[in-house]
This record gives C-alpha cells, structure tokens and sequence, in this order.
C-alpha cells in the first residue's frame, strides 16, 4: 500500500532570513516595542558578521512583515513586535504571494495605463508629473521613493477614468504595498523603478495607448525582480 503522505525537500534557511530571525530574537531577548530603533546596519552586520547588504534585505524583509518600518535618515524603527518568533515563516509566506500579486497588477495596471493614455486631463497629466517630481527628490536626497511610487500609480489609476478598475486597485492596495517595499528596497531599483515611470508618463502624455500598456507591463516585470524570491539569495 502506498503511503498516503509524501516527504518533502527540507528547505534551507536562506541567510537574510536567518538574519531577520536573528535580529528579531533579539528583539524579543531585549524586551523592545514599538517605537524603539534598532542599531545601524553597519553595527548589525559587524555584530553578526555578515555584509551590509544581507541586513539591508533582511530589514527590507522585516518591513514587509510589519516588525520594523525603514525610513531614511532614522535607521530601522519597530512597528510591532508581534509575529517575532515566526518571521522565517512569514517572510516566506509573503514570497509566496508575491507571483499572485504581480500578475493582478499586470493585469490591472496595463490596462489602467493603456487608458489613462486615451483619457488623461491636463488635471491627470500634472498628477502624474508632480508623482515623479516627489520620488525623484525622495531618491535624491538618499531615499527609495516610496511614497512617489505610491502616488504616481495612483495618479495614472485615476487618469484612466475607471471606477470599477480603481476599486479592484484598492482591494489589493496594501498587497502592492508589501511588494512596493520588497521592489524598491533593492539595490539601484528607485532610480530604474522612477526611468520605467517617466517612459510610462512620457506614452500616457503622447496620448498612445498601445506604447503606455508596453511600458507598464515591462515596469511590473522589472518590479517582480525581488530578492526575496531568487533562491540564490
């Protein structure tokens, strides 16, 4: 008789998660709550003896969990503590969300671009424009731009002119969140996230459709390139 229960490949932890496990038993060790800062990367990577680079997505990785909230120029600042001794699992649970969620927002951006292309205002157009002026400056000043980010597809969600397809973006509003903070917590992606907006922008201006649907669905592409699903990492 066959067994009714299959085994499965153990799964290895990968380093920024035993990082993020790390730093959050630590959390919990030293009795920290919300509002409380964490050490700078730089200590955090000496203390543990791993790259900046490795804290820097395991941070990335505790924000989108709800653990800490990123912000540049105050280092890494609790938002909760709960959740703390399962974090591995959460972040993984994320990561497996995170293929469904892009392809919604494929689905819904490109259109919404496509749109927003054939029925932009002058009112619209300057939405779109001040969105991108407020990330460029975010990233200038050492920023991701994320709230520019935020702003600019919603600026290009209500230049389409939709209500329908506005209320399916809200619904899945705070999971474009998480990817948001996943996406442009990697390395030089806020500069190449805030190029793909001005080629989406620059389609919706020329009022073509066809070329604004293209460079929206090559900026979600570029956007679902996230650490946290390469299994290099």
């Amino acid at each position: 008789m066959a067994p009714r229960h299959t085994l499965r490949p153990v799964q290895r932890p990968r380093l920024y998660e035993q990082v993020a496990q790390q730093i959050s038993e630590w959390i919990d060790a030293n009795g920290l709550g919300s509002g409380d800062r964490l050490p700078p990367e730089r200590e955090l990577a000496a203390q543990l003896g791993v790259s900046r680079a490795t804290v820097s997505q395991a941070l990335v990785a505790l924000e989108v969990v709800g653990v800490v909230v990123v912000r540049h120029g105050d280092g890494a600042i609790l938002s909760g503590v709960a959740g703390t001794s399962r974090v591995v699992e959460a972040i993984r649970d994320h990561a497996k969300r995170i293929p469904e969620i892009i392809d919604a927002r494929d689905a819904l951006e490109t259109k919404l671009a496509s749109l927003a292309a054939e029925r932009r205002t002058d009112e619209d157009l300057e939405r779109i424009e001040e969105a991108l002026r407020i990330m460029e400056a975010d990233i200038e000043a050492g920023g991701r731009g994320d709230e520019g980010d935020e702003l600019f597809h919603g600026a290009v969600t209500s230049a389409a002119h939709s209500d329908l397809l506005a209320r399916m973006m809200v619904e899945i509003g705070e999971l474009i969140a998480e990817t948001r903070i996943e996406s442009l917590g990697q390395p030089g992606r806020p500069r190449d996230s805030l190029a793909a907006h001005r080629r989406v922008a620059e389609a919706i201006r020329e009022g073509d459709a066809a070329a604004a649907a293209r460079a929206m669905h090559a900026h979600i592409e570029q956007v679902s390139d996230v650490a946290i699903l390469n299994e290099r990492s």
